[in-house]
């Protein structure tokens, strides 16, 4: 049975949000968090990410504070995600259509898939949580990073927290997750500009409208893709 724990965040000594977590990489999440939450603009605006457990805590200390940050986290809308997450503002306001002139092979999907289901994950072996995933775009599918948490969305910051770090920017890259791939999903992907957004389970009829929007494939199931 996996260990869900509580992490709060702390901007700047302001308490932000709580999360909760399997809590094996909370520096990533917290760093991925504030990313897509679209409340800092780069990695160069972090100054330190201090965890502990003991209280059950991330301390984010900023170089330059937050412009406006009670206005911009005044508005929450409660969304889908596991536990009902949130997120603040309004997303679609300033998101960018991915456009990349790729294709995804059939085969090369494939064997994307297979490299993850080969994986000996905690989602196998318990169906508790959520797994997501980044591959390259080619022949191989080399799989660049692999997360497991209690909700997908924690997994898929964990990854963009990651993709930040290593300067990975997502245009020749498949994204797979093992949840459902409603609006806030199809947002994220967007967000890190990753045009395929695979997922072994559904999708609502709003991020099916979102991909068509934002020019993302999306694939279902056993591994059919639409654009």
């Amino acid at each position: 049975i996996p260990a869900e724990r509580a992490l709060t965040v702390y901007v700047d000594k302001r308490e932000l949000v709580t999360l909760m977590t399997l809590g094996a990489h909370p520096e990533l999440l917290v760093l991925g968090y504030l990313r897509n939450q679209r409340l800092v603009q780069s990695v160069s605006d972090i100054d330190s990410i201090t965890v502990d457990w003991e209280v059950g805590a991330a301390a984010v200390k900023t170089c330059s504070g937050i412009d406006q940050i009670e206005e911009r986290t005044a508005r929450r809308v409660v969304t889908t995600g596991c536990g009902q997450g949130t997120m603040f503002g309004d997303w679609l306001a300033d998101l960018v259509p991915v456009s990349t002139p790729l294709t995804l092979d059939v085969a090369t999907l494939d064997l994307a898939l297979g490299r993850i289901l080969a994986l000996d994950t905690i989602y196998k072996l318990s169906g508790s949580v959520h797994g997501c995933a980044l591959l390259r775009n080619e022949a191989e599918a080399p799989l660049l990073y692999h997360v497991e948490d209690v909700g997908r969305h924690n997994a898929v910051d964990s990854i963009s927290g990651l993709m930040w770090l290593d300067e990975e920017i997502g245009a020749d890259e498949i994204f797979y997750t093992t949840g459902r791939l409603t609006s806030e999903m199809v947002m994220k992907a967007a967000q890190l500009g990753v045009p395929f957004l695979v997922s072994r389970s559904g999708l609502t009829r709003m991020g099916l409208m979102l991909a068509e929007r934002l020019g993302i494939a999306r694939g279902l199931g056993g591994g059919a893709l639409a654009r």
